[in-house]
């Protein structure tokens, strides 16, 4: 059924738009306080509206890495996640009410539980992987990939989506190193995750 907008609830959503800074500097408790129905993100203070549905093809990706990590971990200490799980990256010597970077990865790895909460996850996480569609290349190839970098993130993954292609970067002295590019019939050793290898055609199976 079609849902019609009333003239106070588009009011209502130009009150909440208006709301938002695009040039305000945002920390996590300006997050908190954000009264908008959409997902966003928080990178390096600056406010990132989340597509409001991703397509099928990322949610068949999604899916069948999630599904495979989370059959390797059961009874090991990691846990996986997907969103919508707010990932608050720490600031050296800060509150976390400061963090300016909130994000909401594809896929996370977390093996240190401490620093899980019932909100969020407060910390850094051990693997992430994003799938890359359209408009949101720049954001995860570019702007996440520094930020996970300075995090300390140990290993991340860029599934494109369109092209079966994943790249692979590990960090290394503090700075990620591109161990490969795998495509068709591949078989990628996760580095974080001794004995777990994933294969291109699982990742894209059924999509």
């Amino acid at each position: 059924m079609t849902e019609y907008k009333t003239i106070e609830d588009a009011e209502t959503d130009k009150v909440k738009e208006s709301a938002i800074d695009y040039n305000k500097v945002y920390t996590y408790a300006d997050y908190l306080k954000l009264e908008i129905d959409e997902m966003v993100e928080i990178i390096r203070g600056k406010l990132f509206r989340m597509s409001p549905a991703p397509r099928i093809k990322h949610q068949g990706i999604n899916g069948n890495l999630h599904s495979i990590i989370h059959t390797f971990l059961r009874g090991k200490k990691c846990r996986v996640y997907h969103p919508p799980t707010d990932i608050v990256l720490p600031i050296a010597n800060k509150k976390r009410t400061k963090s300016t970077n909130v994000v909401q990865p594809d896929i996370c790895v977390i093996c240190d539980p401490k620093i899980i909460e019932d909100t969020a996850v407060f910390g850094v996480p051990d693997f992430v992987i994003e799938i890359v569609a359209g408009k949101d290349v720049k954001r995860d190839t570019q702007y996440k990939y520094s930020v996970y970098e300075e995090a300390g993130i140990g290993e991340y993954w860029i599934v494109f989506g369109e092209i079966r292609l994943v790249e692979v970067y590990i960090l290394e002295n503090g700075r990620y190193q591109r161990l490969n590019a795998f495509s068709e019939d591949d078989i990628i050793p996760v580095k974080t995750l001794p004995g777990l290898l994933i294969s291109i055609d699982d990742i894209f199976e059924g999509v």
